[in-house]
């Protein structure tokens, strides 16, 4: 499941998990290191490669640089393009609700980052063609569902897993 920031993918990913049972991953959760430190590449690539060697999963986040790893064995991708108000404002939410307590990662508090605000933003511009290729470069290989309103996305959940 991908899509921009505050769009739901955690929130969908553990409804999927109830409903399904398969395994999650949550990619902020793998990625982060205690203070907000990325891994370094080669070891953040190696993480990815094995959560997809397992047969089945359900895997949230973007990580653009990396779609390749999770599109080439998905058998579905989700994208969640809610539209960037909505995105912000549950964004904003969220800092002010968990200030200073661990959501994303462990030790990771979560805090005002105007540099994610501004990626936020700028999704539709910057993240969202590096999304398009690689969905396109992997047309075929997996069905594509997109969602673009709350409704949507609440039907899915209610119809779209089972047929």
């Amino acid at each position: 499941m991908v899509g921009c920031g505050g769009a739901g993918k955690s929130t969908f990913a553990k409804r999927l998990n109830e409903m399904t049972g398969l395994p999650i991953y949550h990619l902020d959760q793998l990625h982060w290191r205690p203070g907000w430190i990325a891994p370094p590449e080669d070891e953040w690539r190696r993480t990815q490669l094995e959560v997809v060697a397992h047969e089945e999963w359900i895997i949230d986040g973007n990580y653009g640089k990396e779609f390749a790893i999770r599109f080439a064995r998905a058998d579905t991708v989700i994208v969640l393009v809610l539209p960037r108000r909505v995105c912000i404002a549950r964004v904003l939410r969220r800092m002010t609700r968990n200030w200073h307590h661990d959501v994303q990662a462990t030790g990771c508090p979560e805090h005002f980052d105007l540099e994610f605000l501004r990626w936020l933003w700028r999704f539709p511009y910057d993240a969202r063609p590096r999304l398009d290729e690689a969905l396109l470069r992997f047309q075929g290989h997996f069905e594509l569902v997109e969602l673009k309103t709350t409704r949507e996305v609440r039907r899915y959940l209610k119809n779209g897993i089972q047929g």
